[in-house]
């Protein structure tokens, strides 16, 4: 069995996870044959991709009738899709994703800080951007501290440019004006002030060369997420809410200031899961709309203590109560991205009434 006909009896398996054929997913990578092996190196379209092991046993499957005794050895790689989203204002970033939410108080950039730390923690080359100007907590979230310097870039042409220099967080480019000001002081700025800092945050910074770039957005519906669709075409936004039906009432309206504004939903996360706030009303708005859940994180002190204490990255690291969830939703994240890189198919619009 020559190298070509491997590849030709891989092609038309269905990928679990997305419904694709591994030659439009361009899942094989390579082929080698040897006289006691077949060695397959399947590419991934993220380093967050789930239950890898599935593609694996069905390579096995569809050659086993044609190994002649040899052993398949299947490893993996990635390479993160994306529509480099930020391409048109100079930045090097395959996916923008924002984080928003209908109203305060539910844990939205605790949410996207783990975001940017679960896909961290896979491998993924990952910045956190701190869009919530008049309340920043990614600095105290992530236990980050300095302030960002401008410094001269050289561009390959010769040209010298400044720009900012993002704060750097365990591996991890973070920017929030946060760093910028008091940690007591308060931001009364009207909306063109905050087009122009958001503006160079994102034009005017060195992010380098990003797999994703986390936009903690400020609640509600507002400027933000206008100069954000008028700047760069986002992968698209997480939408975060608690299960209570006050707190879903607002995220719809977050879901709707998106559609309006050309920025497509990923989906919807449940936070503070359980106990007091109760279980699944997230869960059931997104299948009522027609959208993606992706996940609940449950109400639990693990988070409360390690965001206070600057150690949100922390909950990676080591088995506590909540990994497993944030894990399950940093997979579905990533995985929706990639769905909207290869499919591209609409998100659902709400009508606005």
């Amino acid at each position: 069995m020559t190298d070509a006909d491997i590849r030709a009896k891989l092609r038309s398996l269905i990928d679990p996870e997305l419904g694709l054929t591994y030659d439009r997913l361009g899942l094989i990578g390579s082929v080698q044959t040897t006289s006691d092996a077949i060695k397959i190196g399947v590419q991934l379209p993220t380093p967050a991709y789930p239950g890898r092991e599935r593609i694996g046993e069905a390579i096995g499957a569809a050659l086993s009738s044609s190994v002649d005794g040899r052993k398949i050895d299947v490893t993996y790689s990635w390479q993160v899709l994306g529509r480099e989203t930020g391409g048109k204002i100079g930045l090097r970033i395959k996916n923008v994703v924002a984080v928003g939410s209908g109203k305060g108080g539910v844990g939205k950039s605790t949410t996207a800080a783990s975001l940017a730390y679960g896909l961290k923690h896979f491998g993924a080359k990952v910045g956190l951007l701190d869009a919530d100007v008049y309340g920043p907590s990614i600095p105290l979230l992530t236990g980050a501290k300095g302030t960002p310097v401008v410094r001269d870039i050289e561009l390959p042409n010769g040209q010298r440019i400044q720009r900012l220099e993002p704060i750097d967080a365990d591996g991890m480019k973070v920017l929030s004006i946060g760093f910028l000001i008091r940690e007591n002081q308060a931001v009364i700025w009207r909306g063109p002030m905050l087009h122009k800092l958001l503006t160079q945050f994102l034009q005017e910074t060195d992010w380098g060369e990003l797999d994703y770039l986390i936009i903690d957005l400020p609640p509600g519906t507002g400027d933000v997420s206008l100069t954000l669709s008028q700047l760069l075409g986002l992968a698209g936004a997480v939408v975060v809410c608690t299960p209570q039906k006050v707190a879903l009432l607002d995220a719809i309206k977050a879901i709707s200031m998106f559609d309006q504004v050309k920025i497509p939903v990923l989906g919807i996360v449940e936070n503070m899961s359980g106990e007091i706030f109760g279980r699944g009303g997230a869960k059931a708005k997104a299948e009522e709309l027609g959208l993606p859940f992706l996940g609940e994180i449950p109400i639990d002190a693990t988070i409360r203590v390690r965001g206070d204490d600057g150690l949100i990255g922390s909950l990676f690291e080591d088995d506590n109560p909540v990994k497993p969830h944030l894990l399950r939703m940093v997979q579905n994240v990533a995985m929706q991205i990639t769905r909207r890189v290869l499919v591209d198919a609409p998100m659902p619009s709400l009508e606005i009434l």
